[in-house]
């Protein structure tokens, strides 16, 4: 088969090179073009090497294309694979340390709450950008396969101002699968589940086992696990509360809703540190920092490592590749994507980016319609939608005062923070972000003569109530190697 895949922020080690392994393990693609593009050269090339050193061991005549120049990269390709973080780790500290100083404790941010909201003004501006080009030099009919936060709202963008179709990707659902198999003592072959929502916070409204309901014992299930009643204590309210099992993690959950993370003392009693994933202060930025200085120290050993298999033995779960394979050789295959809504879900807004199942085969993508949401599971999601929408404007057209709103009316932030606190952390959120906030130009300006004033308000000596201290590099590296060990 000849089609061309371009991956853009291909500087991402680990999970381009996830990708790329699970792409190159279909067998019919081993004649198909590949092109990197990164803002960052050296982690482009060190990505490069790595994978044409998979592609050569496994003698498949494929010369990756490695380019700084996106729309280089972007020429005749028929999908586009997106993993950017656009500002990178400085501007994702900056979305996690300054809400501290107004008491918003987020675990991860790159979704909802006030993390999120700001990602989405960077992304959704510089995605709207790949769009133009995608449009100009792609091949016609070219799709992007999304895997940036926030998913939801990058997805949106895209598909209603980029005019390019673009399917929002997330791995969310697929754990939480296993999860409930797990509880339940039923491999995941076994169960029929059927999910449905918004991205990160999607519901699993039908789980079956030869046609039996099994929803009515999942409480009971997760209650007397030994792990995932310490780990998943949120997700388990919640399912307490609502009936129904939520995909993604106790850290993910308790930022997008009002009741867990807004009393400083009470946050410890709703996560465990075991894991950043359970709800630390800041644990992605945290493990996503030592993740960077661990790749850099240690790249000479990992490009001594065995080059990955491409027979398929190391293909994941990622639902990239097995999208692509379909729609190339007819191969029918099921899976959770985010697309918009238009009528799916017919209890949330048409015009929204929801997570529903899908089938792909050679004739596309079909989106079967789901129906009504169970009610509560519904509230929820339309509470962020709408924070969603907002955020999307106020981003497509950069409209400060649609942002401030996003984030009064985003769950978290509104319960910690009373409309004046919100109004100037939005403002020194945008100065401090200047560089990757074109769209703000004025509203920036605007916000510095506000901030140079004497009567602000004065910030918290507040750092988390959860915060873990960072490892270093050679701690990392410990850690994988016992892994690799064990």
């Amino acid at each position: 088969m000849s089609f061309k895949v371009s991956f853009i922020g291909a500087g991402s080690l680990v999970f381009a090179r996830t990708l790329f392994t699970d792409i190159l393990s279909v067998p019919e693609f081993h004649d198909i073009e590949v092109s990197f593009t990164d803002i960052n050269q050296d982690n482009l090339e060190k990505t490069r090497a790595l994978c044409q050193r998979d592609l050569d061991a496994n003698n498949i005549p494929i010369t990756i294309q490695a380019t700084t120049d996106r729309r280089e990269a972007f020429k005749g390709a028929r999908y586009i694979v997106n993993c950017v973080r656009i500002g990178g780790l400085e501007a994702f500290e900056k979305d996690i340390e300054i809400p501290l100083k107004y008491g918003v404790d987020q675990c991860v941010g790159d979704t909802l709450c006030i993390g999120g909201i700001m990602y989405g003004q960077r992304v959704i501006a510089e995605m709207l950008e790949f769009c133009k080009d995608i449009r100009e030099v792609a091949e016609p009919g070219a799709i992007m396969l999304n895997y940036s936060n926030p998913n939801a709202m990058a997805t949106w963008a895209c598909n209603k101002y980029g005019g390019v179709r673009t399917i929002g990707l997330c791995h969310g659902e697929i754990h939480g699968e296993k999860q409930i198999a797990e509880v339940l003592g039923i491999p995941r072959e076994g169960l029929d589940i059927t999910c449905a929502g918004i991205n990160h916070q999607t519901w699993y409204i039908s789980v079956k086992h030869n046609g039996e309901d099994m929803i009515s014992k999942l409480l009971e299930a997760f209650e007397k696990h030994d792990k995932y009643s310490r780990e998943e204590k949120v997700r388990i309210d919640i399912l307490k509360r609502f009936g129904y099992y939520s995909t993604e993690s106790n850290g993910h959950l308790s930022e997008y809703l009002a009741w867990y993370r807004k009393r400083p003392d009470e946050i410890l009693s709703w996560i465990d540190l075991g894991k950043w994933i359970n709800g630390e202060t800041g644990g992605y930025l945290r493990v996503t920092r030592e993740e960077r200085n661990w790749f850099e120290t240690d790249y000479p050993k990992i490009i001594a490592e065995p080059p990955f298999k491409l027979d398929g033995s190391m293909r994941g779960s990622e639902h990239c590749s097995y999208i692509i394979e379909s729609l190339e050789t007819g191969k029918c295959y099921r899976g959770h994507f985010n697309v918009m809504n238009e009528g799916c879900i017919t209890n949330l807004p048409w015009e929204s980016v929801v997570e529903v199942p899908c089938y792909v085969d050679g004739n596309g993508i079909s989106v079967p319609k789901v129906g009504d949401l169970p009610l509560g599971c519904a509230a929820i999601c339309s509470q962020s939608i709408w924070v969603q929408r907002l955020a999307v404007e106020a981003a497509v057209h950069g409209d400060v005062k649609l942002l401030k709103q996003a984030a009064l009316m985003d769950p978290l932030t509104g319960a910690v923070c009373n409309p004046p606190e919100v109004w100037q952390m939005v403002d020194e959120m945008l100065v401090a972000e200047e560089e990757w906030l074109p769209q703000y130009k004025e509203a920036i300006e605007e916000a510095k003569k506000k901030l140079s004033y004497r009567n602000t308000i004065p910030a918290k000596n507040y750092h988390g109530a959860a915060r873990l201290r960072e490892k270093t590099s050679e701690e990392v590296a410990a850690e994988k190697d016992r892994k690799i060990t064990v």
